[in-house]
């Protein structure tokens, strides 16, 4: 499979930190990673980079062959870069279906697709965005992302604070997305049990540099490796706290 997404030697951070030290990776087209790491680690990071809403310190980040490292975060997502941040940016005072609207653009994703994928706003058409559930507003932001149309979707943290019943729904979706689908997507999170069971592969960041890179399943069934760079058992993270992710 040709190329995707191709970053070399890529550093970058914020105001004077930085974060990301010399990263390489690539990603195929059609193919799905997980990016994984404890907390503080640069995951956020590298992916705000690949928006562009960090400051570059050097490296290039190329999609689909097109250098893409000095445009503008607009210009990206024009180039074909969707975006599901923490933060969600749904449009609160909107409805759930002008909220795909809005922003829909020519493809095989459409609101309906959409629908098609998450039942819950499909009855909640509706409804203001800030009357919908967190779980609810996680699905309207990956299907804000999803209409876009785009060829390459990063996901931080789409998980991240839902209850179990919404965790399992969005994990189905995923598969779709990833595996029926075959948009290329990265997926941060902290679970990795489960997202990489939903990803060809998966990279683990130490420190701001990539520390290991493999396929999902084999990591993932390797429990020895997970409790040494991750710190995790079957069960998901061990955590001390609840400290920020960067």
């Amino acid at each position: 499979m040709p190329e995707l997404l191709e970053i070399e030697r890529l550093s970058a951070g914020y105001g004077e930190a930085v974060v990301l030290a010399d990263i390489s990776l690539t990603l195929a087209e059609g193919q799905s990673l997980a990016l994984l790491g404890r907390n503080g680690m640069g995951k956020t990071t590298l992916v705000n980079s690949i928006v562009g809403v960090t400051r570059w310190r050097g490296g290039t980040i190329r999609l689909a062959g097109r250098d893409v490292t000095r445009l503008r975060p607009d210009q990206r997502a024009h180039a074909g870069i969707g975006w599901v941040p923490q933060e969600r940016n749904i449009f609160k005072s909107l409805t759930v279906h002008e909220n795909l609207t809005a922003v829909a653009r020519p493809g095989a994703w459409t609101p309906d697709k959409v629908y098609g994928l998450f039942p819950r706003l499909a009855e909640r058409r509706g409804n203001l965005g800030n009357q919908l559930s967190g779980g609810e507003q996680q699905m309207l932001a990956i299907g804000r992302a999803l209409v876009l149309n785009p060829r390459l979707v990063l996901l931080d943290e789409p998980l991240e604070g839902l209850a179990p019943i919404i965790v399992e729904e969005l994990i189905a979706a995923l598969a779709r997305i990833t595996r029926s689908e075959g948009l290329s997507a990265i997926l941060v999170e902290q679970n990795a049990h489960k997202i990489l069971g939903v990803t060809d592969r998966a990279v683990v960041l130490e420190r701001g540099s990539v520390v290991h890179t493999g396929d999902s399943a084999a990591l993932r069934a390797d429990r020895a490796v997970l409790e040494s760079l991750l710190g995790v058992s079957h069960g998901g993270p061990k955590r001390a706290g609840a400290g920020p992710v960067h």
